[in-house]
């Protein structure tokens, strides 16, 4: 519905009210714009709770006095925090869904808008895409707004799920995501109550779903969808030499974080001493930067390790390329996109059994998956790669073939569109 129509109908509901035309007027100015409610442009500068309330009125009002104008084909508003590459796994999720949902729309299934709270990132994947600018209320307000037209949300974790339309005649069923931590303990009950609400609730990986189930109640509905890469092929140059390098992959938390750094700097010197030219790479930033930096400085094996900071595409292709291993000995990985990525690269992974390693990959045949409450597994399991080259081969070889069976795009395809149309209530050809 154009604006001019909206505010047309919003005019004759005051009006079928008893409404004055200074009634009227005064209902406009309160809507943020002289000519009626804004369809389009930034939304009036203004708190959030009081911005939120000046657009769903005006919204109630033209829903009701016109009949809603349905498109032939459902309306998909793929509605997320960022479309980056390098923003964050979240991210990555965002952008797999982005690509499936825009293969739909060129079947000619359905019509996509994106909504993203940071970033004008992502138009090379086909779809239009609207950007709130990282303002909170704007992304709240723009998602109200595409409400009027949309058949159904689809969010890329609860966190921004909690901006979903909830005044009756905007409420529409929504598909998001349980990543992990986010919803384990001392999670935010406003972020579980979006995952409850749920018309499709979908978790990365069973040990996600489980860890999740036992914790809160009125998951149950909760599919699992594992993820992948955004690619189909393996990068062109597998046949690199490889040195010495061990690489961990992950955001660096508060307090040094649960994705394994401490595990890895703890056991380097005997690693070390073991194979005097092993390196351990970390890649990635965060809040916990400061406490990893500490660790890595103060361990006698610190000449032998490297924190590189966040790092562009083509240069992680290139560490990846070249590394040994990566290692990510987490207690509390929910999935491990990291892991997906390097199996690309045909790199050897070693996991926990803690966490959903175990899941995403297969222990003996694309690396280890270590006990990390038997002391020195986690060592002897990376001396063990670097130390034998033909077992470090086999394993390479395992876990690009796992990679290609799992967790390439066109995988997650597969696993993801089946579930999304339940959304929009259309059943696969």
């Amino acid at each position: 519905m154009p604006p001019s129509a909206c505010g047309a109908s919003t005019t004759r509901a005051l009006k079928a009210h008893g409404a004055t035309s200074r009634a009227i007027r005064e209902r406009r100015v309160r809507a943020g714009r002289a000519d009626g409610y804004p369809l389009s442009g930034p939304p009036p500068v203004r708190g959030g709770r009081e911005l939120i309330r000046s657009w769903v009125a005006p919204i109630g009002a033209c829903y009701t006095a016109a009949s809603h104008v349905a498109s032939e084909k459902p309306r998909v508003v793929l509605a997320v925090d960022s479309l980056a590459q390098t923003a964050s796994g979240i991210a990555r999720v965002a952008r797999l869904m982005a690509r499936a949902l825009a293969e739909e729309a060129a079947d000619g299934a359905i019509d996509v808008e994106v909504l993203t709270l940071r970033g004008d990132e992502g138009a090379e994947l086909g779809l239009p895409v609207t950007s709130a600018g990282g303002s909170r209320p704007r992304f709240v307000a723009a998602t109200h707004r595409a409400a009027l037209q949309a058949s159904c949300f689809i969010y890329d974790f609860t966190g921004i799920a909690r901006a979903h339309p909830r005044v009756p005649p905007l409420n529409r069923p929504y598909l998001t995501w349980i990543h992990g931590i986010e919803v384990w303990e001392e999670a935010e009950e406003k972020r579980v109550a979006r995952a409850r609400a749920a018309r499709v609730l979908l978790v990365n990986s069973e040990y996600t779903r489980e860890r999740a189930r036992a914790l809160h109640a009125g998951l149950d509905h909760a599919q699992v969808c594992w993820l992948a890469t955004e690619d189909d092929e393996p990068p062109p140059d597998l046949e690199t030499a490889r040195d010495r390098s061990i690489v961990i992959l992950a955001r660096l938390d508060e307090g040094g974080g649960y994705k394994g750094h401490r595990e890895l700097i703890a056991c380097w010197p005997e690693i070390v001493r073991r194979v005097p030219d092993a390196r351990l790479v970390i890649v990635g930033d965060g809040p916990g930067r400061g406490t990893i930096e500490s660790l890595a400085k103060a361990s006698p094996a610190r000449d032998r390790i490297e924190l590189t900071g966040l790092v562009p595409e083509r240069q992680l292709h290139a560490i990846l390329a070249r590394c040994g291993a990566l290692a990510m000995p987490s207690r509390g990985e929910g999935f491990g996109l990291a892991y997906a990525e390097a199996m690309r690269h045909g790199v050897p992974v070693i996991g926990s059994v803690h966490d959903a390693a175990r899941e995403v990959k297969a222990d003996r045949v694309s690396g280890f998956n270590v006990d990390l409450d038997r002391p020195g597994e986690l060592s002897g399991r990376i001396v063990e790669l670097l130390a034998q080259p033909a077992l470090a081969r086999v394993l390479s070889l395992g876990a690009r073939q796992r990679w290609r069976d799992h967790m390439r795009y066109s995988r997650f395809a597969e696993r993801f569109k089946p579930l999304a149309r339940s959304l929009w209530n259309v059943r696969p050809a």
